[in-house]
């Protein structure tokens, strides 16, 4: 308890949203059997998903980053996000092919970051990165809700997610290729 005492709010916060994420998928799983679980679900997604806003923006405008909260930071958020979409393929609402090459993509992008860690290279996150996140929390909330009425909208938002996210994955690679080429 006392390395939590110590810990600065905006790591706590990343901590919060790792700690939310079983409880999101205890809730959206039974969700078919008791469909109030799915808005249990959805709001613990969505607060998961407010303090991977909160974090950062305490972070940088009280000068609290640190370490821990570079890693844990994205670690949390590909945690949560994939959490989300890995359930929402096992109840069939969201296509299997489209997860994998999101889930493919953070794999790509850790791996990618760490050689370059190695180098002593730090990778911040795009603007590409960050309208992909964005858009695959709004496909994951139209996902959740899953209502009939809005399913143009939500596919819409697979696509825009699913292209997001090889263009931010092409984005990383050529803004960064010297780290694939080793010439760092």
């Amino acid at each position: 308890m006392d390395v939590i005492k110590k810990m600065n709010l905006p790591n706590k916060l990343t901590c919060l949203r790792v700690l939310l994420i079983p409880f999101y998928v205890v809730f959206q799983l039974n969700s078919p059997q008791m469909p109030w679980m799915k808005y249990v679900a959805l709001a613990i997604f969505l607060a998961a998903s407010f303090t991977d806003y909160l974090d950062g923006h305490l972070a940088r405008k009280y000068n609290l980053i640190t370490n821990f909260g570079k890693f844990m930071d994205p670690l949390a958020d590909k945690l949560l996000v994939c959490s989300a979409l890995v359930c929402l393929v096992d109840q069939h609402i969201l296509p299997s092919w489209a997860v994998i090459l999101i889930i493919a993509r953070e794999f790509a992008i850790s791996a990618f970051r760490l050689i370059a860690s190695d180098n002593g290279v730090v990778i911040a996150a795009s603007y590409w990165g960050k309208f992909k996140t964005v858009s695959q929390m709004i496909l994951i909330v139209l996902a959740i809700l899953n209502v009939p009425q809005l399913s143009v909208l939500t596919t819409a938002f697979l696509w825009v997610a699913v292209i997001l996210t090889v263009v931010s994955l092409v984005d990383y690679l050529i803004k960064n290729k010297a780290v694939l080429g080793g010439d760092i």
